[in-house]
Formats: C-alpha cells, structure tokens, sequence
C-alpha cells in the first residue's frame, strides 16, 4: 500500500497524474488524520480552509482503506462531481480497483409506472410540460440509470417531474408491473455492491429516519462515513428528526386516487367527488394565508381568521376519503396504496394537531403554491448520537466553516459529538497579498430604513474601481431585489457598461455561466449563492456583503432554541446566534479567493463589524486579510491588481 506522502509529496502519484497539481503541508497533515480515524474507527471533525485540496485529502485515505465507504455532500451538484471527475481521477491515479455508485432520493428517477400513467392522463400544468413528457420517454427507453440531471433537454425544476417520479408514500413497490426495470432499485443495487457510495445529506437523514432511501441496508456494511460539507448537517437533521405534511402532499393524493378511482372503480362514483373535496380543502388551507412565502410559530398561525377551521376541514375531508379508498383497497395495488398513504397523512395530521411535547416546536411554512405544516426537534444532539452510536466506524465530518477561532464547541454541542476530536488547517493562501477586506465607514445600523439604500451608494465606487466582476450577497430576498433595483438605476445614470444579473434569472448553474462569460458582470444574489460557487479567476474580484447574516430572530425553530438556552441561563446570542453568523460568513467570504492567483475585495459593509465588541471576533475568524476602511486604499489595490 502507498503510504500518504508519496501520494501528497512535490514527487509523488498525484504530482504526476493531476493536472496543475500543487503539494501542500495542510492536505497531507489532514489526509493523515483522517486515515488514522478510519483505521481507529473513531469520529473527526476536521475544518480545512479553501485550498486546502479536502476532497483529495479524505478520498485518498478512503479508497486505500480497502472498506466499504460512504460519502455524503451538501448538493446533488457536488455529488456529481465527486461520482464523475473526482473519484475517478483519484481511483486512477493510486490504481485502486475500487467500485463506485451513486444514489440519489427516488424523486430524482424516472419511475416507469408514472410516465405510463403520465402518458395515458395527458393532463399537464402548462403545454411546455406535454411537450417535454415524449423527451423523457424517449431517454427512460434508453437510460441505464433513469437520473433526471442526466437529460439535459428538461429543466430539473420543471413540473413534469412531479407526474414521472415516484414518492416514498405512492411508490407500489414489489407489486409495480416494473419493478425489475426500476430505476430505483437499479441504484440501490449497484449501491449495495460498491465500494465506495457517494450519497447526498437529504438522502443520508431520509433513510437513517424514514429506512427509505436504500441506504438502511448499506449503513450496517460500511466501515467509513464522510461528510463533506458538513457545517450544513445541523439544519438537515432538523428537518429529518421532525416531521411535516404539506398542502402538495395532499393534492398529489388527491390527484393520484382520482386516477386510480377512474381506472380500478369505475363504478364507485363517491370516490372521485371524495378526491375533489380534499383537493379543495387542502387549495383553501393554503389561501387563508395571503404571503408568498413566511415561516411562523404555531401561536402566529392560530390568530389567522379561518386557519383553524381550515385544518379540520382537511381532517374530515382526509378521513372521508380515507374510508372511501379502505372500503376499495382489494381492487388494485394503486388503490391499496393511496388507502396506505391516507392513513400514513391523516396520522401526522392528528400528531401535529395534538403534539404537546416541549422538546419539539410546531410551526408553519408558505411556499408560493403550498403549506407545510411542520414539528421540529429543538435540538438533534441526541437523537444524532442514538444515530451514529452502535457498530464500530469512522465517521469524518468535514467543511471550510465548522469552527469560530479554531473553537468548534458550536458544532459539537449541535450534533452531539463534545467528545469527538476536532483539528482545523488553515488555506494555504496567501491572503495578506491576495485580499483585501474593506468596511465602508460611515455606514447606518442596518435596521434602519434606507440601509439597502446606503449599501449601493457605498459600493457603487468600489464597483467601478474593480471594472465590475462583482457579488453583491444580501441576507434578504427583499433586500436583494431592492439593491438590484437600485444598482440598475444607476449604473444607467452613471452610464456604466457592467451587466448586472440576479439571482432568478435561470438556474443557478446558468447564471453562473453567463457570469464567467461576461467577465464584468455584477450578480445580485441572496441565500443560494454563500456556499456551493466556485468562479475562479479575474470574474470575480469584489465580494460585497450587505449584512452580518445573524438568521432573523423570528423563525419559530429559532428562537424557541433561544428562548430554551436563555432558560437555562445561558446566553443565546453568544452561544448560538453569534456562531452561526461567523459560519454563514466564512462561506459568502470564501467565493472570493478560489485559487492562488485569485486578487479580490471582500466588502462587508454592516458597522457592527466595527462598532460592536463581538465585531473582532467575527473578523478574527475570517480568513487573515489586510484590513482598511479607506476606499482609496482600495482603488489603489484594484489599481495593482487589475486583470
């Protein structure tokens, strides 16, 4: 076996089967931690900043464990990068004979079943919808895995999907007429056979809570489990250690035992009007709230005129249909199922309504089209450590932000892992001669009024001097479209020539692509754009932040955690808030600086960097730039530095 320096040294296999390889001190010190926790089976937290090279630094001791393995990232993007380009580079350049799956959740597989009753229905949302269902015909007929990323012709958000996918709750199972052509089961099985699997965390915490996603028989084999992107864990646990019932949940049963009633029970005529009075009771649920979107405490839901009696307007139509579809389940496995589904719904229907334990908190969540009604746990710690305790492995969490100055205490304390050891590597950039980070004086605080106002006026300056090849990252969706608004005017009154692009413009992949193209371009973006981009090179030389991201205090998950941890006399807004703004940031600063030629700008423009005494620690743990308030400093460093 290779030891890990003739891998990771100036001479060694990765200098000359990689591309552009550079050895770095960081990578190999990492690489060696993480082979000693394999080879112990013990837990690591591992923080490792941007250039550090962290995939090749946790793949390579992975594949020469010769054990099974499982690999979870934050995104499907990120998945497909590891399955297509990084494993296989790496794989090829230790020659290691290691075999290879990747598995995503089933709703991104075309699920025969549905496309044939899609097919037969021909009831769509919009007539591009129909003209795509022949496209993905014709790719199910010829596709070995039936990934729906891989057919390029059909957006992935488009609403076809939801007619030629299946979901845990309608899917038949071994009674499907194509169940041995499924594409669900393929992956699952090539899975069960590899060496190496590369999941994602949605996948990951739907199958360890809901044993769905086939990953339930792969757990207890594997010897590794690494999870890249970790500092999103917390957030998907939650989401997964609670439980939800959405409005779209119950129109797809609704529409689903529509169709099975016109196909098994013709005869039956109650069934198809049952159907409709639940797809209307579920539309009238979501109406009563006029919002876009918004996330409220149980108690804020309740003093809305007609919610609750909206509620139990969907119980008693659920019911209904419930004892309509029982009395019908015998005549068909379709039947049978949504039967099956309507008792699983009306169940969590009645738990939500009737939940009373404190450690949970109930709340609700608007969508443009839908409501979700949801139970989250105020803390995973345990519920995570029942998880991961049992049969000896390694787990490796890895990410560039797990910690605050080297403190990790926030993370360990979230997903219960205080006895786990934790290191952390510094980027091996040169930060002090490749950055700058600028705090705009005479900034408002940013509750004000004009504060968005003030954000443009202040960047608008350090956007000429850096020739565009900007971000501009606000905390709010509203604050986004109000800088863009701004921006747009003016640069058509100062006459500047930079295109300007925001985020909901085309996918995000998209946008990214005409941003590296025009070479001057200035994005507006909001949550979606902090973590996951990369743009190297000259495009992007100007990160500007609107706001430190503290996440707004009225989420209803989050400040019943605060008001919990302020209970037991602690203090909430050091112990929980502060740590989590300092991760948020670390990622939005780490789009900046991608690569050792990079040269850029990070802006934050909020005064409470300065003015308040938590101020240093934020930027004490952001990456060891030069520091100025002075704009001039800043043309003067574009001045050097202009591509």
């Amino acid at each position: 076996m290779l030891d890990l320096d003739s891998i990771f040294s100036a001479g060694g296999v990765l200098s000359g089967a990689i591309r552009d390889y550079r050895p770095r001190r960081q990578q190999i010190e990492m690489a060696q931690a993480i082979s000693d926790a394999i080879a112990k089976h013990d837990i690591l937290i591992a923080e490792a900043g941007t250039g550090t090279g962290k995939t090749f630094a946790y793949l390579a001791p992975a594949l020469l464990s010769g054990g099974k393995v499982i690999v979870s990232t934050g995104t499907k993007t990120l998945q497909d990068q590891l399955f297509f380009r990084d494993i296989p580079a790496l794989r090829d350049a230790l020659k290691v004979p290691a075999s290879v799956a990747m598995l995503k959740g089933r709703a991104n597989y075309v699920c025969h079943f549905h496309l044939a009753r899609a097919k037969a229905e021909g009831r769509f949302p919009t007539r591009e919808d129909a003209l795509y269902l022949p496209k993905i015909e014709r790719y199910a007929a010829t596709s070995k895995s039936g990934d729906k990323s891989q057919l390029g012709e059909v957006p992935e958000n488009a609403a076809i999907w939801g007619f030629v996918t299946s979901t845990r709750e309608n899917c038949l199972g071994q009674e499907c007429a194509s169940y041995k052509e499924c594409f669900v089961m393929e992956a699952r099985k090539r899975a069960q056979e590899a060496d190496v699997v590369v999941v994602n965390h949605h996948l990951f915490f739907a199958d360890v809570w809901l044993r769905d996603e086939g990953l339930s028989e792969l757990l207890p084999a594997s010897n590794t489990v690494i999870f890249d992107e970790a500092h999103q864990l917390p957030e998907t646990a939650s989401l997964f250690f609670g439980e939800n019932l959405s409005t779209s949940q119950l129109l797809e049963l609704a529409r689903d035992s529509h169709a099975e009633a016109l196909t098994s029970a013709k005869d039956f005529a109650e069934l198809p009007k049952a159907t409709d009075k639940l797809d209307k009771a579920a539309r009238d649920l979501r109406l009563v709230f006029p919002q876009e979107s918004a996330r409220m405490p149980l108690a804020t839901a309740l003093r809305k005129d007609g919610f609750s009696e909206a509620v139990q307007t969907v119980q008693d139509r659920l019911e209904e249909l419930v004892k309509l579809l029982e009395t019908q389940a015998e005549r068909g496995e379709g039947l049978k199922n949504c039967w099956q589904r309507g008792v699983l719904f009306s169940d969590q229907l009645k738990r939500w309504r009737d939940d009373d334990n404190q450690e949970r908190v109930r709340w609700v969540e608007l969508y443009s089209r839908a409501l979700q009604l949801n139970a989250t746990p105020l803390s995973i710690a345990e519920i995570f450590q029942k998880q991961i305790g049992g049969q000896p492995r390694a787990w490796i969490f890895t990410s560039a932000t797990l910690a605050v100055k080297r403190d990790f205490r926030h993370y360990q304390e979230q997903m219960g892992l205080l006895e786990a050891a934790a290191s952390s590597w510094e980027s091996p950039f040169d930060y002090e001669s490749q950055a700058l980070l600028y705090a705009p004086p005479g900034m408002p605080e940013p509750n004000t009024s004009g504060y968005t106002e003030a954000v443009v006026k202040a960047a608008l300056p350090i956007i000429k001097a850096s020739g565009g090849r900007a971000f501009l990252l606000c905390t709010s969706l509203r604050a986004m479209r109000e800088a863009h608004e701004l921006l747009s005017d003016a640069f058509e009154r100062d006459k500047l020539d930079f295109p300007l692009l925001i985020q909901g413009q085309g996918s995000r992949s998209e946008l990214l692509e005409r941003f590296r193209k025009l070479g001057n371009a200035v994005l507006v973006a909001s949550q979606s754009f902090w973590e996951g981009v990369d743009v190297r090179g000259s495009a992007l030389s100007l990160v500007i932040i609107d706001k430190l991201p503290f996440s707004p205090p009225d989420d209803p998950v989050l400040s019943a955690r605060i008001e919990r941890i302020n209970k037991e006399g602690r203090n909430a807004f050091m112990e929980f808030q502060l740590p989590h703004a300092v991760i948020t940031l670390k990622q939005g600063a780490g789009r900046l600086i991608r690569d050792e030629t990079d040269r850029g700008v990070l802006m934050i423009c909020d005064p409470r960097l300065i003015t308040k005494q938590y101020g240093k620690r934020i930027w004490q743990s952001l990456p060891p730039m030069k520091r100025t308030r002075e704009p001039t400093e800043v043309e003067q460093f574009f001045d050097v530095h202009r591509p």
